[in-house]
This record gives structure tokens, sequence and C-alpha cells, in this order.
């Protein structure tokens, strides 16, 4: 998952969030129509094959990419951006659907949609970019590791129930592999067998496609012939998504109860999307996003899912790809997508009842090897062990616990790796026979000690400030040149305080020099300035100099 900044901050007509989401839809007609179909076909199996990781009927899965692929593309904020089901939030809704059961998953999920409405029209879309690329590339690996991990019951045929966590259903998979059926391995890996063969010969058909189909006829035959069965994805309603009511949902003690699996929704399905409209920024020629608008057409679409039956949906990378490379420009594509999703249900519905569920494993633990960020682990292993050390981290707790508190604890651990970065504030004293001191007879500049300070003076280097400075010699005046200070919080200008009483103490005057605005005004507005002495304040060392030196000879 490549992270690239957005750059939609500049607020006009062209990116408000609430402008017409219809105009110029029909200039690229051919290559909507094309990406759209296209992105239909790629689909299909995943659609499929993350319901069934999510713990849900497989319909929910269709009925998800039809209903949420048509309103995403038409109030979202990207041109080309695929929604529907995906493996980061059947990681999340497996746990969720397992505790609480799938209708209060519908609830959760009109909570979540509201929850991103809210956090688009408050225009908080473009925080994404402030996510640390380790923190990113670290749950981008966990979740990775956790569909490939939590197939193993379909490629091995077992028929396990769905646990609430990771490590408990890996567990439970380990301990039962004495049931395995070979048949569902064989069938397995078939459909990865020929996914892979297929790309290397024809691009136009996905490969993940022609290995579910090679691997239900290969079931069919099995069964006819030698009365061998392996488990299905079952009968799916030949059928369009049909409004329905969702029980209780405005019971306050459950919602109270589902807000936190309804911000971890929010969450992870605000920054899935969002990341995935920035990659899709980088590969079209269309308008770039806007994460405002995008977030309220996700928001949107997961508010109107659940009334169809479907679980929470995000910006799909892998279809939006797809879509773009096949000729998609604008938002028609998205809804090109999910009209073809529903015909393909209408035709061929009974005969999506016979796909094994190995197949779909088959398929997923490609997509989850191809999600892995190889290229960044061997990026920050190269470059610092520290940004290392956050994606290990974040994987980590993504892996053993969930995504949510994965990216809160790889922030956490990001932000701590800045301000240490930060803290280490350049503080170097100037030789006595500096240029500065030049023509001042030895036995004066002696009494003069120079310092300049490089770098922020904020809390993660004021006590570093401070005990450098306690131990400067004793002098007349000591200069602290402040040129290379960009700016100054409240802990910085303590501890600026604490030195200046510390050297009055002393009989030193402290003198400032080169003083930046911002933190001039920050040392006025605070009153230290004026204790200091606005006439021991000078815009260059050179002239404090020249005014200290008759008190020097004096």
């Amino acid at each position: 998952m490549t992270q690239v900044g957005s750059l939609d901050h500049i607020q006009s007509p062209k990116n408000n969030p609430f402008n017409n989401p219809f105009k110029g839809l029909f200039t690229n007609f051919r290559g909507d129509l094309t990406g759209g179909l296209t992105a239909a076909v790629v689909a299909l199996p995943l659609a499929l094959a993350f319901a069934v990781a999510s713990g849900v009927e497989p319909k929910a899965g269709l009925y998800t990419a039809i209903v949420a692929g048509v309103v995403a593309a038409i109030f979202g904020g990207s041109p080309v951006q695929i929604t529907g089901p995906t493996g980061a939030m059947a990681v999340v809704l497996v746990g969720i659907v397992a505790k609480y059961g799938l209708e209060k998953v519908w609830i959760a999920g009109v909570m979540a949609g509201i929850i991103q409405i809210a956090l688009g029209v408050a225009k908080l879309g473009r925080l994404v970019k402030f996510i640390p690329y380790p923190v990113t590339a670290g749950f981008t690996n966990g979740i990775a590791v956790i569909i490939f991990c939590g197939q193993l019951n379909n490629f091995f045929g077992l028929h396990l129930p769905n646990q609430e966590h990771f490590l408990q259903a890996l567990w439970q998979t380990v301990t039962n592999l004495e049931a395995y059926k070979w048949l569902a391995i064989t069938l397995a890996l078939l459909t990865i067998g020929t996914k892979l063969l297929w790309n290397r010969i024809n691009q136009s058909i996905p490969g993940s496609l022609v290995g579910l189909i090679v691997a239900t006829l290969a079931a069919v035959f099995a069964k006819s012939q030698w009365q061998l069965e392996v488990p299905t994805i079952g009968i799916i309603p030949q059928s369009l998504p049909m409004l329905q009511g969702i029980p209780h949902w405005n019971d306050f003690k459950l919602i109270r109860e589902l807000i936190n699996p309804a911000i971890a929704l929010a969450a992870l399905g605000s920054i899935e999307s969002l990341l995935a409209a920035v990659v899709a920024d980088g590969m079209s020629v269309s308008d770039r996003h806007n994460s405002d608008r995008e977030l309220i057409g996700q928001g949107l679409a997961n508010m109107v899912v659940p009334f169809f039956g479907g679980i929470p949906a995000t910006g799909a990378i892998a279809r939006t790809a797809v879509n773009v490379r096949a000729g998609g420009k604008t938002r028609l594509s998205g809804v090109i997508h999910g009209i073809a999703l529903a015909l393909i249900v209408l035709i061929f519905a009974p005969l999506a009842s016979q796909v094994p569920l190995a197949a779909l494993a088959g398929i997923l633990m490609i997509t989850s090897i191809r999600m892995m960020e190889w290229k960044a682990i061997g990026l920050l292993i190269h470059t610092t062990y520290a940004d290392f050390g956050v994606m290990l981290l974040t994987w980590l707790v993504t892996v053993c616990f969930d995504l949510v508190l994965a990216v809160e604890v790889g922030l956490i651990a990001a932000g701590i790796l800045f301000i240490k970065r930060m803290s280490e504030l350049s503080l170097v004293k100037m030789p006595e026979d500096s240029a500065f001191l030049s023509g001042i007879p030895l036995e004066f500049g002696k009494q003069i000690a120079i310092y300049r300070i490089d770098g922020p003076m904020f809390f993660g280097a004021a006590e570093r400030f401070v005990s450098f400075l306690r131990d400067a010699p004793e002098v007349k005046f000591l200069i602290l040149r402040m040129r290379y200070v960009p700016s100054m919080d409240t802990t910085g200008l303590v501890a600026l305080e604490e030195i200046y009483h510390d050297l009055q103490r002393h009989n030193c005057q402290l003198i400032l020099s080169g003083l930046r605005p911002e933190v001039e005004q920050l040392l006025d507005r605070s009153g230290l300035l004026q204790e200091i002495g606005h006439d021991n304040s000078f815009n260059s060392t050179d002239e404090a100099l020249q005014k200290i030196m008759p008190n020097i000879h004096n």
C-alpha cells in the first residue's frame, strides 16, 4: 500500500464536497464501460471470498459490491474508485460477526457510515496523509497475514466455527488438521496454479475468475464420478438486493454496546478508502480525489448497504487499479461495475452455488501474498531501523490484537520517534578565536560566550537545552544565536526563562540575536522579552558585540 500526500487542500468549487456528482458523467462512456465491466469480473470472486472471510453468507458480499459500489461511485470524491468488500474490512468484520451476530453488524455499519459522513463534513479527510508510511505498511502486512491464515480452514476443507480473534481461529485450525480433506487442498492448489499460469497467458480475463471456474468444474466432476464432496458457498438467491429493515436500530443500549465496533469500522473504512483514492490519483489522468467528499460517499454507502443485507465496505485498491487500466475515468465506471454485478447475480447465481470454498481460499491466499509490502520491508530495513521497528510493532499489534489498536500504537510509536529526532537540538559553542571575536583582546573575549542553537525549541528538547547551558563557563555575557530556531513551544519558553534567571544569579547578561518573527512574537506575548530587555535582542551577533563592547572595556 503506497501512501502519497493529497494535494486537495485548497477549497474551491471544483473540490467542494457538495458539488454536482453527475457532472461530466458521459464524457468517457466507452472507457468507463470497459473499465466497469472489467472491474465487475474481477470483483465477482473477491466479493464472494471476502464475504466468506468476514463470516457471513456469500450473497452479502455480492449485495455489498452492488449497492455500496453504486452509491460510493455517485457520491464519493474519487472519479475512478471501486468500492466493495475488502480484505482489511473482512479481518475486522469476522471478529465482530462472531461476537455480535450479523444483525448487530448491520447496525454498527449504519453507525460507522454516520461517523464517516461527520468526518467528511468536518473536513477531516486530509488527516490520512499524516499517517506515517511505516504504520500503513505495518497494518497492511498484518492484514495480509491474517487473511492468509484465516483461509487455512477452507484450504484444508475443515468446517469449523468462526472465532472472534485471529489467533484463536489459527489455534483451532492447527489442532484439527487431522480432519483435512485432500480434495479441498487439491482444488485450492488448482485454483492458485490456474490463476498464476493464466495471468502469464492472458491479461484480458482475470486469472482469479478462470481459476474459480476450473476449480468449480473439477469439484462438480469429483462429486459426480467419485461422490467426493467439499464445502461450497451454498445457494445464492437469483434476485437483486431488496430493501429490508434493521431490527432494534433505535435501542440506545445497543448503540452504546456497538459504538466501539462502529468506530473501528469507520476508522478502517476511512483510512483504507482514502489511501486507495490516493493510489488511484497516481494512476489516473482524471481529476484528483476530494478526500472529504470521499468520506461522505463512503459513509453514505455504509449507511445504505445494511438495509440491503450487505456488510460495511471500503474503496478497493486492486479493483480500482483494474478499472483505471481498463479505461475508466469517471464515476460512471463505478456505477457500471455495480450494475454488471447485479446482472451476473440474476443470470449466474445458480452456478455460483457450486463454487467450492477451497477455491475462494486459493484466491484469497494469492491476494494476501500480493498485499504484503515486500518493497516497504526491504526499504525500511536498509534505511532506518527505527522506522522498521515502528512497522514491525504495528504488524505485531495487528496480528495479536486488532487493526484500530495497531494504528493507534503505530501512531504513538511514530510520534515518539519523531519527538526523539526533533529533540536532538544542536547547541554549539563558538570558539573564542571565532570571526565574531576578531579584534577583541583575548582577556575581554573570555568574558563572552556565544552559542548557536539549531532546531525547534519544544518540549522534547527543552531539558537538553537547560542542561547544556547550565554547564557553560562563567562569563559576563552569554549570546544565543537563534536564527536557526524556527519555532518554540511553551516548554521551550519556560526553559529559556529558567536559563535567564539562572544567568542573573551568576551576574551574567543574556543576549539574543537573530530571532525569527514567530519566536520573537511568542517571547513578546509572554513578557519574557521585556524581562530580558528589548535592547538585549539584536538582528545579528555583530550588532550584539558592538553594543556590549563598551561594557566589556568598562
